[in-house]
């Protein structure tokens, strides 16, 4: 992320352009892979008011903010909860949108029956859509033990993936997690 500065009717000690640039630095957890990412951090004093614009952009991101006060530290800090705060509703939204919230998974019952040739085909006996629900690994084998179902396709609160465990014919648990 590039952040450049611009200031306005007044010089800036050592000690704010680190403290900003510090702050303002920290917005890159919130953005991974934000390389092309530009901050542009506007900061001016009128008379008793010291006010800071701030406006990022990068590929198909677009946020500002703006605050004043009568210290450039608190002004600093305020404008810094706004953006963290409109950060972290763009990260949650995203969140949702990758867990797929409302979105069922498709279970089929397959039978092989034998053709006239001798081939075996596939044949779809039953269908069931189901929401996974989210839970830790742990939680997924007590409720997979619990049941006599083979596997058990749930939502990973961990990483927040789609995951399958599974029983295995030694009684012990897998686990099948994608990486997508």
């Amino acid at each position: 992320m590039r952040i450049t500065f611009n200031f306005k009717n007044f010089d800036p000690s050592d000690h704010l352009r680190k403290y900003a640039r510090d702050r303002f630095g920290k917005l890159a957890k919130f953005m991974p892979g934000a390389e092309n990412t530009e901050l542009q951090v506007n900061l001016e004093v009128e008379k008793f008011r010291h006010i800071a614009d701030i406006v990022l952009t990068g590929k198909n991101l677009h946020i500002s903010a703006r605050e004043d006060s009568e210290d450039m530290y608190s002004t600093v800090d305020m404008v810094w909860d706004k953006l963290e705060a409109q950060m972290r509703k763009l990260r949650d939204k995203d969140k949702t949108k990758r867990r797929g919230m409302g979105e069922t998974v498709r279970m089929d019952i397959l039978t092989f029956e034998e053709d006239k040739a001798g081939r075996r085909r596939p044949n779809i006996e039953k269908t069931d859509h189901f929401e996974p629900k989210p839970m830790v690994v742990e939680e997924a084998a007590m409720q997979l033990g619990n049941t006599d179902n083979e596997f058990l396709v749930f939502l990973n609160a961990e990483n927040e993936r789609v995951n399958v465990i599974y029983r295995r014919k030694t009684g012990d648990f897998g686990l099948i997690d994608p990486g997508v």
